[in-house]
């Protein structure tokens, strides 16, 4: 990603405030897409990267300096959100593009990934009637991007779009899963989910230890599926013998995940 004009934004305007909340509130959209991208022998996305403020302080005046910017190879553990910086800054010179940061959910500004759509190849005589250009990228998420795009002109907007190469689609109605508008039940579980039932369920046979084994964070399967989002997983793992009542190092189980991320199709599967 270069610097552009949607690295950097105004923390002061309350629309701005506003889309800050929009996108903390729907960020487990973002870490489920990225959580089955992970494990995605051919990559999937195109982008995908969570901004945060970054601040200075000069010693001299006591005045500080703030800048959003964005950070990618994002990883999350229900609590925190970590990932490098993109970008070198305007201003602040405590920090560089590499750097790698830790940062609460409640304080992340925005997240953004973005897919290539399928193109279903031509046949017969519509082969030549047929546009060889490939689509754009299209984007989920980025709500201060659109909020930003909704204040342009729309000549200055069609030129960041084109510049970016990036299909940001209507400022008006922000999407934040993939064909949320043909396939509405992929808000509440990541099509992989289902698809991967199977293998799921063989997978726990031929490895039962992975339901007990727990991460650097305390964090075992059942934890990270919750997180996640994938309740079909969240079933079988429980249906395997996981134990619900494990708590990571932050003190947590499952279910508290899910209430804290308000995975509401979740909630009633633990709670049982």
């Amino acid at each position: 990603m270069e610097e552009n004009s949607f690295v950097f934004t105004d923390g002061k305007d309350p629309k701005m405030i506003e889309a800050y909340e929009k996108a903390r509130e729907t960020f487990k959209y973002f870490w489920r897409e990225q959580s089955w991208e992970n494990r995605r022998i051919i990559p999937g996305l195109d982008l995908a990267c969570v901004k945060a403020s970054f601040s200075q302080e000069d010693p001299g005046t006591g005045e500080i300096t703030v800048e959003h910017m964005w950070i990618n190879e994002i990883d999350f553990d229900g609590d925190t959100v970590s990932g490098f910086l993109i970008n070198n800054p305007n201003d602040l010179t405590n920090i560089q593009a590499g750097d790698y940061f830790e940062i609460p959910l409640n304080e992340i500004s925005d997240w953004l990934f973005a897919i290539t759509p399928a193109v279903k190849k031509p046949t017969g005589l519509s082969k030549l009637f047929s546009s060889t250009e490939n689509p754009l990228p299209k984007t989920y998420g980025g709500f201060t991007i659109h909020k930003m795009r909704a204040d342009m002109p729309e000549d200055e907007r069609m030129e960041h779009d084109d510049a970016w190469q990036l299909d940001f689609g209507d400022f008006n109605e922000i999407l934040v899963v993939n064909e949320q508008k043909e396939k509405p039940e992929n808000l509440t579980e990541h099509p992989m989910s289902r698809n991967m039932e199977g293998e799921f369920v063989k997978f726990l046979q031929e490895y039962p230890d992975e339901l007990t084994h727990a991460d650097d964070n305390g964090l075992t399967l059942l934890h990270k599926e919750t997180i996640a989002g994938n309740l079909t997983s969240v079933k079988i793992a429980l249906e395997a013998g996981a134990d619900k009542n494990v708590k990571s190092k932050n003190g947590k189980t499952a279910l508290d995940y899910a209430q804290q991320l308000k995975w509401e199709h979740i909630i009633p599967v633990l709670q049982g």
